[in-house]
This record gives structure tokens, C-alpha cells and sequence, in this order.
């Protein structure tokens, strides 16, 4: 998890500017660094670095000796690298996932280099010859990104808003004031700006690369797709595990004992034995004293053999940090909040008691999958299709949003296989009875592609669907009513 953050067109003092950078150091602990462009007298880019991948040589912003012209930031994981060198011949520079992109670019321009890319990603590419700035986001929107705008030429990027307020737009308005608006950039687009002789940008095309549920058009791991449903839910899951455990650091996983956290550590581990992996799993689980989540948890670890790390709450506890949760969730949406607590201080923990960096998160399962209570009460197959593509257009606000934001908030990486473009694709277009719950089960299917398999006891591969601020409640008191308590008596 890093920070990106760039400047172009700025009429103010550039190195006052660029003190804003440091707003969102909390993503990128391991490095830092800032770079003015060589001719370009207003922009500016600089990032903060969470060693993934490469640590010698992974630093940004990042150049190759084959295209000095071209300077690229990003934050993310593109899986498909290496299966991308071998297609088209490319010669990297480092061992970066991030490198291709320029190669991509530099090959096919900036939509189709976005089309091939598998993976999560938000980029900031900087062509100083042909004097144009690329900005570009995964399909889920899984890698945060703000951008303010102006008709005058002022553009500045961010992984995280918060980088973006307070900046000297020109004519005295800053942040969110005047024609410049501090907003989310849009998932699955990319945006062309060209640069003037100063270095103003101006926007001269957007363009969406890819569409949730739609086929990918790139070349990843091989999977073969059969006429078993089952099997082919088990092979396209178990492959968006495996790629996503490419890291050069130690790879651990959120456990809340519910049925999607559970699919993905019992994956996570089966997957981490075949390649190699020595060390055992790292697993973390949260809740209050009694929580049922920290119960479930306890025994799908037991059942893996994971090395299981529980951490109990107070309320007070709780509390004490939703003030910085709403800070680094930049989001004031209840539900939200609420569910942010307890993984934000189970990345404390993390960080502080551990040496996990990498972890594997069950988010986007219940969009995907109708997961969610109400999908019992579909009137059709084809609404509950509709409310579920809806609710993954949604998810850069929320669920994502929440995991993202909690975990880099402590300098940490979180991954959501169930987001894998190849998975959702092949889920998404099944039939709608097959998605739909069924026998009073909601995610039915997902249930049973795994069921006979070992990975889990029955007890958790069918527990019923339980929300996550729910589930790490107190069998006493719940932590939606230690909140509404506190927020009764504020003044």
C-alpha cells in the first residue's frame, strides 16, 4: 500500500505546495520521495513507498533506461507481469509489477495498456516528450484516488483526499473551493491531459477501460473452464488466491470466522503450501469479549493450523478511536464508520505485534455473490442480478473504501481475491438461479463449490450471514449500542 501524489500547473509556491504530500505518509512508511520535472517548472511528483515487491529497486517516480521520457507513479499489484513480459517481449528495467505499465504504454497508449493489466492500481503517468499526464484506476476502484481540476490548467492527484486540501489553486481559492472540487476519480477510466510550454494540464479525453462483470482482454494465469459450475468457482477463487500472493514480504489474513474470510484463509494456506511458502499463516480475528466472531474465528484456525493472533476490545477502546477512523476513512457514512473500528485496530495490532504486511481480506464476496440478507426477498432473478451489479459499482464508497483505508492507515496492504476480474466476470454471468439463495441459504452456491473438499468444518462453511460490526459485538452489549450510547450523551 503506497501513496501517490502529483502536481501540474500550479501558480503557487511549488515547495509549499508539496508539504501536502506528507498527509498521507501513513500509506508508504518504508521510503519517500519528491521530484520536480525537468522542464516543467510547475509539476511536481512524489510518493511514499510500502516495500511490496523489489525493495532494491521499486523506488518511484519510476523511469527505464528504454523510456527516460516517460515518469510513473502508482500504487497497486499488477498480477499478470511477468505473463505480460513474455507475450510482448518486454525487458525490465527491475523486478517491479508496476514497470509494465510504461512498457505498455509505451507499446499500445494508455487505454490499452490499461485494458491489459490484471490487477488494482492507481497511476499517474507523466509522458515529458509528448507533453502528456495519464491518470488511471482498477475496475473496483480497490486503490483509492482523488484528482482536483481546473479550467485553468491546475491538476493535482492524490491516493487519499485529505493530500489534496488546502492547495493553491489560483486566485486565492484553495481545496474544495472555487471551479477546482476535490473528487474521487472514477474506476475502471483513465484520463489524457495535455501540457502546455508552463506545464498547465488540460483535459482532453476520459475513457473507460473496462466494465465491471465484463470479460478481461489481458492474458493471467491459465484457468480451464469446464461444464462444472462448481469446479470452475473452486479453480477461478483458488487462482485469484494464488496470484495474489505474490509479495516479498511476510502475507497473513483477516479472519472473522464467517464464510468469506474463512473461503480465503483456507485457500491462503492450502496455496502458500504447494509453492513453497515455509512460514506458517499469520490469522487475525476481532471483537469484543464474547464476540461471536472471535469464537468462529478461533475454530477455523484451529482447523488450519494457523498461527492465530484474537484481539479483544473495550468498548472505551472502541470509542477512543473513531476519531481517527473518520480521518482516515475521509467518510462520515454510519455503517461505515461502524464497521471500520474494529479493523483499524486489528491493523494497529498487526503493525505493532507482528511482521504481516500483506493481507487477504473477504470483501466483495456479498456483492458478487448476493450475499446480503435481503437477497431472499428478490422479486426476480434478473432484479437481484441488477442490485448486485449495482452494489459493486458502490463498493469504492464502502466495503473497499473501509479495508483499504483501515489497514494503510497503520502501513499495511490488503488484497480482496474475491474482486479477481476473471472470477467476478465468470460469477456474475451464471445464470441467476444459480446465484440466487436457495434453500434458505444465501450464497448457496459459493457454499457448496466448496463443500466435500476439507477446506473447512461444515459448521463454518454453512454459518449463517452475520455483518461484520455485528459479529464483533459483546454477547452483553452490542457495539452498534456502544456507539448510539456515546452519541447520545455528546453535546
Amino acid at each position: 500500500m503506497c501513496g501517490i501524489w502529483a502536481l501540474f500547473g500550479s501558480d503557487g509556491d511549488i515547495s509549499y505546495q508539496c508539504n501536502s504530500v506528507h498527509k498521507i505518509t501513513h500509506r508508504g512508511p518504508d521510503a519517500f520521495r519528491i521530484e520536480n520535472i525537468h522542464y516543467f517548472s510547475s509539476c511536481c511528483l512524489a510518493f511514499h513507498r510500502l516495500a511490496i515487491v523489489d525493495d532494491l529497486c521499486g523506488m518511484q517516480p519510476m523511469r527505464t533506461f528504454q523510456h527516460p521520457y516517460i515518469y510513473l507513479i502508482y500504487n497497486g499489484e499488477i498480477y499478470n507481469f511477468k505473463e505480460l513480459q513474455k507475450e510482448f517481449g518486454f525487458k525490465q528495467d527491475t523486478a517491479c509489477d508496476g514497470e509494465v505499465i510504461i512498457h505498455l504504454y509505451a507499446k499500445f497508449g494508455i487505454e490499452r495498456a490499461a485494458r491489459h493489466l490484471d490487477g488494482v492500481f492507481f497511476f499517474c503517468l507523466m509522458d515529458t516528450a509528448n507533453r502528456k499526464v495519464y491518470i488511471g484506476r482498477d475496475t473496483f476502484g480497490v486503490r483509492p484516488g482523488f484528482r482536483v481540476k481546473t479550467e485553468s490548467g491546475f491538476l493535482a492527484v492524490c491516493s487519499e483526499a485529505k493530500g489534496l486540501v488546502g492547495l493553491d489553486i489560483g486566485n486565492g481559492a484553495s481545496g474544495t473551493l472555487g471551479s477546482g472540487e476535490i473528487e474521487a476519480f472514477p474506476p475502471g477510466h483513465v484520463e489524457t491531459y495535455s501540457l502546455d510550454t508552463e506545464g498547465k494540464a488540460v483535459l482532453t479525453e476520459t475513457a473507460r477501460f473496462h466494465k465491471i462483470g465484463e470479460p478481461p482482454a489481458y492474458n493471467t494465469f491459465p484457468v480451464e473452464i469446464g461444464t462444472d459450475i462448481k469446479k470452475n468457482v473452486r479453480e477461478l477463487l483458488t487462482t485469484a488466491i494464488r496470484k495474489r500472493l505474490m509479495a516479498d514480504v511476510r502475507v497473513g489474513c483477516l479472519l472473522s470466522g464467517g464464510l468469506d474470510s474463512s473461503l480465503v484463509t483456507a485457500l491462503v494456506v492450502q496455496e502458500a503450501r504447494k509453492m513453497g511458502i515455509e512460514y506458517k499463516i499469520q490469522t487475525f480475528s476481532v471483537g469484543m469479549e464474547g464476540s461471536p466472531d472471535l469464537e468462529a474465528a478461533k475454530k477455523v484456525s484451529d482447523f488450519l493450523v494457523t498461527e492465530h493472533h484474537p484481539l479483544v476490545f473495550t468498548p472505551e477502546q472502541g470509542i477512543n478511536a473513531v476519531d481517527d477512523v473518520i480521518y482516515h476513512l475521509e467518510s462520515y457514512d454510519i455503517t461505515t464508520v461502524r464497521a471500520s473500528v474494529g479493523m483499524y485496530l486489528m491493523a494497529q495490532y498487526i503493525k505493532e505485534k507482528t511482521n504481516s504486511t500483506v493481507i487477504l481480506s473477504g470483501e466483495g464476496s456479498d456483492e458478487i455473490a448476493m450475499g446480503y440478507i435481503y437477497f431472499h426477498k428478490a422479486p426476480s432473478g434478473e432484479a437481484a442480478s441488477e442490485d448486485s451489479l449495482r452494489l459493486c459499482n458502490d463498493l469504492y464508497m464502502f466495503d473497499v473504501l473501509r479495508a483499504d483505508r483501515s489497514t494503510a492507515a497503520c502501513g499495511l496492504e490488503v488484497r480482496v481475491p474475491f474482486l479477481d476480474h476473471r472470477f467476478t466476470n465468470y460469477y456474475m454471468k451464471l445464470p441467476d438461479s444459480e446465484k440466487l439463495p436457495k434453500d434458505g441459504i444465501e450464497k448457496h452456491l459459493l457454499r457448496s463449490a466448496f463443500s466435500d473438499q476439507d477446506l473447512l468444518p461444515d459448521g463454518i462453511l454453512w454459518r449463517p450471514k452475520e455483518a461484520f460490526s455485528d459479529g464483533i459485538s459483546s454477547v452483553t452489549k452490542s457495539w452498534f449500542e456502544v456507539l448510539q450510547s456515546h452519541i447520545d450523551v455528546q453535546p
